[in-house]
């Protein structure tokens, strides 16, 4: 293994208008696999990008022994992609260039210049692009012809062209299907420099060495895979939440105690005026020792008052080792479906979109039953988005004879399904109760507050109810009243399952597409809550193999070359 490093002295960076992001963030991540995990807007990419070198710190230095490889969330495309090639994304066009001009005679010394020792980049690159499961790929082919998931392992490729000592890996398999993921997976195990990667994926953060948590302005290393990090990270809770129970029962007996003396010293007091009084003593005397029993009694309230003030302290310190609540808990009776009724009917379903037909042959045939738990997998490109479209509504097939029936006129997607003879295809839906939440989250009104979005949803609900259930989706007090454009993408899905789950009529079939794309965990740890609390049927597009397990899949579906078939669950 090499002994590349990052190190990071005393870093401190704020955004144009003040906000701050880190100060005098001090960290080293050396050789091995290191996984960077928060909270989404903690500032993981922006981190990488100040590694990276992209942004430039307010103060504080960063260090990188070694080159480095950096691939960010996105290409910094720009222009027109048709005219971008896939040598122009591994940025190795100009050598192949030169490497032909010399091949044809031509020996000016630019051309020599431009190699360098890159003679056998061409065979490097077949077999860099052959291991990231792109060996179709021609160097000339144009980038507008590629899946997004083709371009992320592309851009990857590019990286690992370089020879990095260090690599930089923001979100990396946003996008991959779950042949790619594996591919990236076996690349990413043979790395043997320094690897930073920020990612969503607990398979892929389950092969790293150590995890980085990013949080309360500073950065924690637990040793050991995800799954180690995990189990660390209850034990602490565990401990946190003890010390606050113990803090407490300090402090109420910090305060028994002082009460108490208290009252002893006003007691004292009492019987010490009246004895003075019986005993007939001189007044001067009985003044003194008056005065010294409230001096005594004012520095027991002192000592006991110090000693509440230490157990606030010490309960206010274990408070900040606790983190907050982030599950969410539901029931949702109103979601429930018999077993074995069909939601979903279709038959020889065909879709053309452009010149392309999306479903091969005859078509697809589907049947959804509640309450069934379905993944619908496949490579990228193969149509689970068209289909889950066809599923809500959004869609008629391109060929088929529409069946008769009303869907219902709520806010979930509806519409009314006609008759007509379309060729040879047929859908059926029991009823309109179907939420459809794609990749954009876009069925809020993003200038309105989450309460009154909520509130289009289920009218009918007393608002204090409302209020009540808006607080299990974790949007107390304030929070619900903040307008769904600030919200982050975590906040804006538990947002939008809020008004999906809990709207009237409730839906009993619900589809998601991609719906951990860009979530950070905590965020999918709380959508695997709430799709644990729901009763009704769904069907969710989604290569987070861990994921699909949480929710408990108990059907899956794998759409590809345009057929529809029945598979096995993956291997774990």
């Amino acid at each position: 293994m090499s002994d590349a490093c990052i190190v990071c002295s005393n870093l401190s960076f704020a955004w144009p208008d003040g906000t701050p992001v880190f100060q005098g963030l001090s960290f080293t991540v050396g050789p091995g696999r290191t996984g960077l995990v928060a909270p989404n807007g903690a500032g993981k990419s922006t981190l990488l990008k100040l590694i990276a070198g992209e942004l430039r710190p307010a103060a504080g230095a960063v260090s990188v022994a070694g080159t480095l490889g950096y691939l960010p969330q996105s290409l910094p495309l720009t222009g027109d992609l048709a005219t971008v090639t896939v040598a122009d994304v591994l940025g190795i066009a100009e050598v192949i260039r030169a490497i032909d001009a010399v091949e044809s005679g031509d020996v000016d010394e630019k051309h020599f210049t431009a190699i360098g020792d890159d003679w056998d980049i061409e065979e490097r690159t077949r077999a860099q692009l052959d291991r990231l499961g792109l060996a179709g790929l021609t160097l000339d082919r144009s980038l507008s012809t590629l899946s997004g998931g083709q371009v992320i392992s592309l851009g990857l490729a590019a990286q690992l062209l370089k020879r990095p000592d260090a690599l930089l890996l923001d979100e990396p398999t946003n996008n991959l299907d779950r042949d790619a993921r594996h591919k990236l997976y076996d690349v990413l195990e043979d790395f043997n420099g320094c690897l930073l990667l920020v990612s969503h994926d607990r398979a892929l953060l389950d092969r790293m060495d150590r995890v980085a948590e990013l949080g309360r302005g500073e950065l924690r290393v637990y040793g050991g895979n995800f799954t180690a990090y995990e189990e660390a990270v209850r034990a602490e809770q565990d401990v946190a939440e003890k010390n606050v129970r113990n803090a407490e029962q300090e402090l109420k007996r910090e305060k028994r105690e002082m009460q108490q003396a208290r009252e002893r010293a006003d007691r004292r007091q009492s019987n010490a005026a009246r004895n003075l009084k019986s005993a007939g003593l001189p007044r001067i005397f009985a003044g003194n020792m008056k005065r010294g029993a409230q001096e005594s009694a004012g520095r027991a309230g002192q000592m006991h008052a110090g000693r509440v003030g230490e157990a606030k302290a010490r309960l206010d310190e274990a408070g900040r080792a606790l983190r907050e609540e982030q599950r969410i808990t539901l029931d949702l009776p109103d979601t429930n479906v018999p077993a074995g009724r069909n939601l979903f009917l279709g038959e020889r379903l065909r879709v053309r979109l452009g010149d392309k037909d999306v479903f091969a042959g005859q078509g697809v045939d589907l049947t959804v039953r509640g309450p069934e738990r379905i993944a619908l997998t496949g490579p990228n490109g193969a149509g689970k988005s068209t289909l889950l479209r066809l599923l809500s509504g959004d869609l008629t097939p391109g060929t088929g004879e529409m069946g008769t029936g009303q869907m219902g006129t709520g806010q979930m997607g509806t519409g009314q399904m006609g008759t007509g003879q379309m060729g040879t295809g047929e859908i059926k839906r029991a009823d309109g109760r179907v939420a459809y939440l794609s990749q954009r989250l876009d069925l809020l009104d993003l200038d309105r507050t989450v309460a009154e979005n909520f509130a289009d949803y289920a009218p009918e609900r007393p608002e204090a109810e409302r209020m009540n259930l808006l607080a299990r989706f974790l949007f107390r007090g304030p929070r619900a009243h903040l307008p769904v454009r600030v919200l982050s993408g975590g906040e804006r899905l538990r947002a939008t399952l809020a008004c999906v789950l809990c709207a009237e009529p409730a839906p009993h079939l619900l589809l998601l597409d991609e719906p951990t794309n860009n979530l950070d965990l905590v965020s999918a740890g709380q959508l695997e809550s709430a799709l644990n609390s729901y009763q009704g049927a769904f069907v969710v597009v989604s290569h987070d193999e861990r994921f699909l397990r949480e929710i408990g899949v108990n059907r899956w579906l794998r759409l590809a070359a345009g057929e529809l078939t029945e598979t096995a669950a993956p291997e774990v």
